[in-house]
């Protein structure tokens, strides 16, 4: 919104149905600040509103945020009417441990990246690849720091996942990974029996067998970590590049060489180097990797691939002619062409 504004446009804002009131308060602050009413506006509502702003002819750009489905609809009905559109899809963010990462800070970073916001950000970490057998203490204080994690709205607590629908796909991961064998490390879904309303899963931690498992490929969103043992850093690339989303990855080193081979292998476009959470800061663009099921339509939504998009690239080209006009003419101004000044910033021809 801040670059959408400064390029000079309006904005009709509509936020999600399952969250319709935080806009509400973001616009009537901005309108506090003084900003003219109109400029940003507000409209809620589902599908058909949704398709609504995509047609209408005064709408010249959608951005969208939401799950690879839905954003690659809204990119193809946009691009059918040759509407700029930047959708942003789902994501299945890898993080990798190789056996020189300092595994305290690591542990801390990870459960905060997974189980930050109930897991339910399209920056979460879902899967955790540890290169070795020498990754215990790493997984020791990763379900150390996550155990102690307490359900509630307030500081260093985690609250509830947004609806039941969305409770109910993260169960049928857990339950169905926990039926093919994989081992349940810290199970989240005893939280449900201790609250009497909301949507109440804890963070959950799963030991997988098989990087086939559905918890291993599939986008769950919500405060699981699927953890899977590799035998070297080619197999861990593999399982990484293999996905089909291509948002954030990240490795946890103490090395730089070993980071930079991790750096230049990865499928996908925000990386973090022990950073499990790599959103990246102004003047950097925030958006998946073109080609992957995190990214359809043109450019990102922050930096100056923002810029590019809120605005449209004007080229002049012009050719202005050397006067020959009386009034122009001055002994010391250094005429050509019959007494006419040499004008130096024209380059029609001449420097």
């Amino acid at each position: 919104m801040p670059i959408a504004l400064v390029m000079g446009n309006t904005i009709v804002v509509k936020p999600s149905e399952k969250v319709p009131i935080t806009m509400q308060r973001v616009i009537s602050l901005l309108e506090k600040s003084g900003l003219p009413k109109g400029v940003v506006n507000l409209v809620q509502g589902e599908k058909r509103v949704v398709e609504a702003l995509i047609d209408h002819t005064d709408v010249k750009a959608i951005t969208f945020v939401g799950s690879s489905p839905v954003a690659s609809i809204v990119s193809s009905r946009c691009h059918a009417l040759n509407k700029r559109c930047t959708a942003l899809g789902g994501a299945k963010n890898h993080l990798i441990a190789l056996p020189d990462c300092e595994f305290m800070g690591a542990a801390s970073d990870i459960v905060v990246s997974y189980a930050g916001c109930a897991g339910q950000r399209c920056m979460a970490a879902s899967v955790l690849l540890l290169v070795g057998n020498t990754q215990q203490k790493l997984l020791y204080n990763i379900l150390k720091e996550a155990i102690n994690i307490k359900p509630g709205t307030e500081p260093g607590q985690m609250g509830a996942v947004i609806d039941n629908a969305s409770y109910k796909k993260i169960l049928k991961y857990i339950d169905e990974a926990e039926e093919g064998g994989a081992k349940i490390l810290l199970d989240g879904r005893t939280w449900s029996s201790k609250q009497k309303t909301g949507n109440w899963i804890g963070p959950t931690v799963i030991l997988h067998s098989s990087s086939d498992d559905a918890a291993m490929k599939e986008e769950i969103f919500g405060p699981v970590l699927s953890v899977y043992h590799v035998a070297s850093w080619d197999e861990a690339i593999a399982i990484e590049n293999s996905n089909p989303f291509g948002n954030a990855a990240a490795i946890y080193t103490t090395n730089g060489g070993h980071a930079e081979w991790f750096i230049d292998r990865f499928q996908a476009s925000m990386l973090g180097i022990n950073i499990g959470i790599p959103v990246p800061r102004e003047p950097f663009s925030f958006g998946g990797l073109y080609g992957t099921k995190s990214k359809f339509g043109d450019m990102d939504i922050t930096g100056d691939g923002a810029i590019e998009f809120f605005s449209n690239r004007i080229k002049v080209t012009s050719k202005w002619p050397v006067l020959k006009v009386n009034e122009f003419m001055s002994e010391n101004n250094g005429s050509i062409d019959g007494g006419a000044p040499t004008d130096y910033a024209n380059f029609a021809g001449r420097m």
